[in-house]
């Protein structure tokens, strides 16, 4: 889900992710529509990201 949202309206996945400040920043981005598509592109890198840091802390955190 959130990686259709990091595609449609990619703002609004690093609010999702707990980025306020990358989504306002990507807003602005977006705003155009030339940007549109960098701002695709981050946002489905960010939740990526994001997603990989969960998992090796779950990882890291099932170890202990």
């Amino acid at each position: 889900m959130r990686l259709i949202i990091a595609i449609l309206l990619p703002f609004l996945a690093f609010f999702t992710i707990g980025r306020p400040i990358a989504g306002i920043i990507c807003l602005i981005l977006q705003v155009t529509l030339i940007g549109w598509l960098p701002a695709a592109i981050w946002a489905v890198y960010a939740l990526g990201q994001y997603n990989t840091d969960r998992k090796i802390s779950e990882a890291l955190g099932n170890r202990r």
